[in-house]
């Protein structure tokens, strides 16, 4: 089973936004202009070929999913955060900028989810982020992080957590 469901935009949005730099303006992710990289090549592209016999009694659409090692996982830094505040961002239908409260810092990131939450129903979720990820400039704003969300072709949910609990706590 997979942890999470995303559809190929989302995927291709994720993809580039992991290999943008900090000087990089990413209106590519979220907008689909400007320069970007190549997306990552689909999972049924480098999935390894079964052979004649294999395919059988196999489920149909079943997508073979590359395992990364335990230490590898551990290099990303999840943490949890509280929204203090959200705004969209001038001139980008989608985006949405969150200033965040992780532990004892204040940060300030940039999700393209302003398709599916209004900024006023957002302060005070508490959510997971990315707490390790290159920061990045989106539509010329600073992106230090990235939240988790789950989505289909039409619907996404952040990752929260439920009830009171300490910002800055670490996810594992």
């Amino acid at each position: 089973a997979t942890l999470f469901s995303h559809s190929n935009r989302a995927r291709e949005r994720l993809w580039r936004h992991f290999q943008m730099n900090e000087e990089t303006d990413s209106r590519a992710v979220n907008e689909g202009g400007g320069e970007a990289k190549a997306a990552a090549p689909r999972a049924e592209e480098t999935a390894p070929k079964p052979d004649a016999g294999a395919a059988e009694g196999a489920a149909e659409g079943v997508v073979e999913v590359k395992r990364i090692k335990y230490d590898d996982f551990m290099k990303v830094e999840l943490r949890t955060a509280k929204i203090k505040l959200a705004e969209k961002v001038e001139g980008a239908d989608r985006l949405l900028r969150l200033e965040l409260e992780v532990g004892d810092e204040e940060r300030q990131i940039v999700a393209g989810i302003a398709e599916h939450y209004a900024p006023e129903d957002l302060a005070g979720k508490m959510i997971v982020m990315v707490f390790n990820l290159k920061p990045a400039k989106i539509r010329g704003v600073k992106s230090n992080g990235m939240l988790l969300a789950a989505s289909t072709d039409d619907t996404l949910k952040l990752v929260t957590i439920d009830g009171e609990f300490p910002t800055g706590v670490r996810v594992r």
